[in-house]
C-alpha cells in the first residue's frame, strides 16, 4: 500500500474568479495552467442546455397482508425519477449537483452525458446541437466506482488510454508525453510505477486512484467533463485537493457537472453554480453565492451560526426547514401536521416557488442563442465526422492484446494453475503407466478423460471473461474508445498461449506415460484433436458467459450442460434410449471421444483376448468400440469446428446485444 498522501496543494482560493465569456472560442495553449494543451487541436468549449428533463421507470407492484408477501396481478406503476430539471452550465463554470440519497443525482448526470438507458422527456443541447459522435468524442465521464485494471501501473493505465483515444495523426512519442504530462498535472508522479490495485490486493489510495479515473478521462482533453461523486470515500483533505483539481479543469475553459453529496464549506465555495434536487425536482439552479440570498428572500432564513450552505440545502430538500420560516410560505407548518406530511408541504412549497422565480430566468437563459464560431463548426461537418474511430481497427487490436496480456499474466501464468495442471497430468500417466494394448477398456477410459478433462478446464476458465470485465466494458466502450469487434478478438487471442500451452504438456506428459499407440503420427493427431476440442469448449464458455454475464448463472450452467455432455459423450452409456439419444450430438466431448478413438485403433485391428488361449478379437468388435462407429472421422472434426465457430459468433452477437446503445 502506498503511504498516505501529503496534501501540499494550497486551497483553492475562494474569492470570486471571472469566468470566460461563453460566446468566445477557448484555445488549449500552453500554460502552467493547462498543460493538457499537447494535444495539436483547439479546446472546443461546449455550452451545456438541458431544459425539463424528466425521466421515469415502470415498477411492478406488490401486496402485502400480515407478514407474508403475497403477489397479485396488478399492472405495472410508473415511478419518476426526475421532474422537470433545468439549467444551464457555460465553459469554465463548475456546477455542482445537490440533494438527498435517492434524489436523482446520479440518474440526471447520467442522462445529460447521453448514458442512460431509455428515453427521457425534455431537450439536451451542446452549443444549441442534440448529442452527436462528434460531440461525443469531446465528453469525459468519470463514474463514482474507480473503474480500472488493478494489475496495471499508473503509467501503463494512462498510456493505454492515450494510444485508445488520442487522435491516429500523433505519434506515438506525443501520446506517451500526453500520459506524462497528466500524471504530473494529477500530482501522481510518485505512484506512477505503482499498480492500481483493488479489493484484496494492495496499490495506490483512493484519492490517487480517483484522480487516476479522472486522467483517464482528461486524456482526450475533453471539452466537458461529467463526475458522479468525485469525493466518495475520501477524507477531506484529498476531497479538497480533487476538486481544486477540478476547479483547475473547468479554468481552462472545460465546462465540468459533478454529483455530490454533502460538501464542506470549503469545497462549496469553489463551486459556481448548484442545482439541488428534492425528490427528482429542482429547488434551485443557479449562481452558488446567490443561492443564500434566494432562499432568505422567499422566508427561509438559515440560523444566523451556519457555517455551511450545503447544510442548509440538504435540509431543505429533506423538506426541513428552519424556524424562521416564514409560515405563509407553507400552509399549516407550525399546525397539527405530523412531520412527513410537514416535510412534504415544505418540498412542495420550494418546488413551486423556483418554477415561479427562477425557472423564467434559466427559461430565457437556454432560449438564447449561443454563439458558434467557425472552429467550433467544423465539429459537426463533414470532414469532422467522417470517422468515428480515432485509430483504426488493426492498431485497437494490437493495442488491446498487449493491455490485456499485461494485465492477465499474473492469472495465465499462475502456478497454482500450471501445479493443477501438471499435478493431474502426471496422476492420471500414473494411474494408466504403460497400459497393456490388449486392455482396450483401460486405453478407452484414458482417451474419455482426455476430451472431458480438457471439456471442463476450459469452459470453467472462459465463463470469467465477459462478466469479470463487464464494468470496464461497458466504461471504455461507452467512451467510443474502441470497436467492440477488435476487443473480442484481441480477448479471445490473449488467453491462446495458456489455453493452448497447458493441454500440449498434459497430453505430452499423460499420452507417452499412458502406454497409447507409441508413434509420432498418432500422438500428434491425439494432441491437435484435444486443442481443437479445448477451442470449442472455450467457446462454449464466452458463449455462456457473454449471454448471462453473472458469474453465478453461468457457472451453474455451466455444470448442467457439461454432466450432459458426460452422460451423453457414448462412454458410461453405450446404448442411450432413441427418444433422448439426439442428446450425444450436441455434446462436443462426444465428438472428440470419438475422433481420438478413432486415432487409436482401426476397426480391423485385432488383439489377444483369451484367457490362456491364443485368441483373437477385432477392435471393431470390442463394445466400447463397436457402439461409437469410428469409420467417419472427418465428419466429427468438421462437427467440431462447426461449434468452434458458432459458439464464439454466438459470444460475440451475445457481447453485442448486452452493450449499451
Amino acid at each position: 500500500m502506498m503511504p498516505p498522501e501529503q496534501d501540499t496543494t494550497a486551497a483553492a482560493p475562494t474569492t470570486p474568479t471571472s469566468h470566460p465569456h461563453p460566446d468566445v472560442l477557448i484555445h488549449a495553449v500552453p500554460s502552467a495552467t493547462d498543460t493538457f494543451s499537447i494535444l495539436r487541436h483547439s479546446l472546443f468549449p461546449l455550452t451545456l442546455k438541458f431544459e425539463d428533463v424528466s425521466y421515469t421507470i415502470k415498477t411492478h407492484s406488490t401486496k402485502t397482508s400480515g407478514c407474508l408477501w403475497r403477489n397479485h396481478s396488478q399492472p405495472n406503476t410508473t415511478r419518476t425519477i426526475l421532474n422537470g430539471v433545468s439549467g444551464v452550465v457555460r465553459p469554465g463554470e463548475l456546477l455542482a449537483m445537490l440533494g438527498t440519497s435517492g434524489s436523482g443525482k446520479t440518474t440526471l448526470l447520467t442522462a445529460l452525458a447521453a448514458r442512460l438507458p431509455g428515453k427521457i422527456s425534455g431537450a439536451v443541447t451542446f452549443n444549441d446541437k442534440p448529442f452527436s459522435s462528434s460531440i461525443k468524442r469531446k465528453i469525459g465521464f468519470v463514474s463514482q466506482d474507480d473503474v480500472l485494471y488493478p494489475h496495471l501501473t499508473v503509467l501503463e493505465t494512462l498510456t493505454y488510454a492515450a494510444m485508445l483515444r488520442l487522435p491516429k495523426e500523433l505519434s506515438q512519442d506525443d501520446k506517451v508525453a500526453q500520459a506524462e504530462i497528466i500524471i504530473a498535472e494529477l500530482g501522481l508522479t510518485r505512484c506512477r510505477n505503482s499498480i492500481i490495485g483493488g479489493g484484496l490486493l494492495r496499490g495506490i489510495s483512493g484519492g490517487e486512484r480517483k484522480r487516476v479515473s479522472i486522467g483517464h478521462e482528461m486524456i482526450v482533453n475533453p471539452s466537458l467533463l461529467f463526475l458522479d461523486e468525485p469525493t466518495s470515500g475520501l477524507d477531506s483533505t484529498t476531497a479538497q485537493r480533487i476538486v481544486a483539481t477540478l476547479r483547475g479543469l473547468a479554468r481552462g475553459g472545460r465546462t465540468l457537472v459533478m454529483t455530490i453529496h454533502q460538501p464542506s464549506s470549503r469545497l462549496y465555495r469553489m463551486f459556481d453554480k448548484v442545482l439541488v434536487l428534492s425528490d427528482g425536482c429542482p429547488i434551485y439552479s443557479g449562481d452558488a453565492g446567490l443561492v443564500m440570498g434566494y432562499f432568505e428572500s422567499i422566508g427561509y432564513v438559515p440560523p444566523f451560526n451556519l457555517m455551511n450552505p450545503a447544510d442548509f440545502l440538504l435540509d431543505l430538500a429533506n423538506g426541513i426547514a428552519p424556524d424562521s420560516a416564514r409560515e405563509d410560505q407553507v400552509d399549516h407548518f407550525h399546525g397539527g401536521l405530523d412531520t412527513q406530511d410537514d416535510q412534504n408541504s415544505i418540498k412542495h412549497s420550494l418546488i413551486a416557488l423556483f418554477r415561479k422565480n427562477i425557472y423564467p430566468e434559466i427559461k430565457a437563459e437556454i432560449l438564447a442563442k449561443t454563439k458558434i464560431s467557425t472552429v467550433d463548426s467544423r465539429m459537426d461537418s463533414p470532414q469532422g465526422r467522417e470517422n468515428q474511430w480515432t485509430t483504426s481497427w488493426w492498431e485497437q487490436f494490437r493495442i488491446l492484446l498487449k493491455r490485456g496480456l499485461r494485465e492477465r499474466r499474473h492469472e495465465s501464468y499462475s502456478g497454482l494453475r500450471i501445479f493443477q495442471v501438471m499435478s493431474v497430468s502426471f496422476l492420471s500417466g500414473l494411474l494408466w503407466w504403460h497400459s497393456d494394448p490388449s486392455h482396450i477398456q483401460d486405453q478407452v477410459g484414458l482417451i474419455f478423460f482426455f476430451s472431458i478433462f480438457w471439456g471442463f478446464f476450459p469452459l470453467f476458465n472462459a465463463i470469467f471473461a465477459f462478466p469479470m470485465e463487464r464494468p470496464m466494458l461497458n466504461k471504455e466502450r461507452s467512451s467510443g474508445m474502441y470497436r467492440l469487434s477488435s476487443y473480442y478478438m484481441a480477448r479471445t487471442a490473449g488467453d491462446l498461449p495458456m489455453e493452448l500451452v497447458l493441454p500440449t504438456i498434459f497430453v505430452t506428459v499423460t499420452y507417452w506415460m499412458g502406454g497409447l499407440k507409441p508413434s509420432l503420427l498418432p500422438f500428434l493427431l491425439t494432441l491437435l484433436s484435444v486443442l481443437l476440442n479445448v477451442l470449442v469448449s472455450q467457446g462454449l464458455g464466452l458463449a455462456l458467459g457473454a449471454i448471462l454475464m453473472e458469474v453465478k448463472q453461468a457457472t451453474t450452467l455451466a455444470s448442467v450442460t457439461m454432466l450432459v455432455f458426460l452422460l451423453a459423450g457414448g462412454y458410461y452409456i453405450q446404448h442411450i434410449p432413441p427418444f433422448i439419444s439426439w442428446l450425444k450430438y450436441a455434446s462436443f466431448s462426444h465428438y472428440c471421444y470419438r475422433v481420438l478413438v478413432g486415432i487409436q485403433y482401426n476397426v480391423n485391428e485385432v488383439y489377444p483376448c483369451g484367457f490362456g488361449v491364443q485368441r483373437y478379437c477385432k477392435v471393431g468388435d470390442f463394445p466400447a468400440v463397436k457402439c461409437l462407429g469410428i469409420g467417419n472421422p472427418w465428419g466429427d472434426v468438421a462437427a467440431l469446428v462447426l461449434m468452434l465457430v458458432g459458439y464464439r459468433v454466438l459470444a460475440f452477437l451475445a457481447l453485442k446485444m448486452g452493450q449499451p446503445h
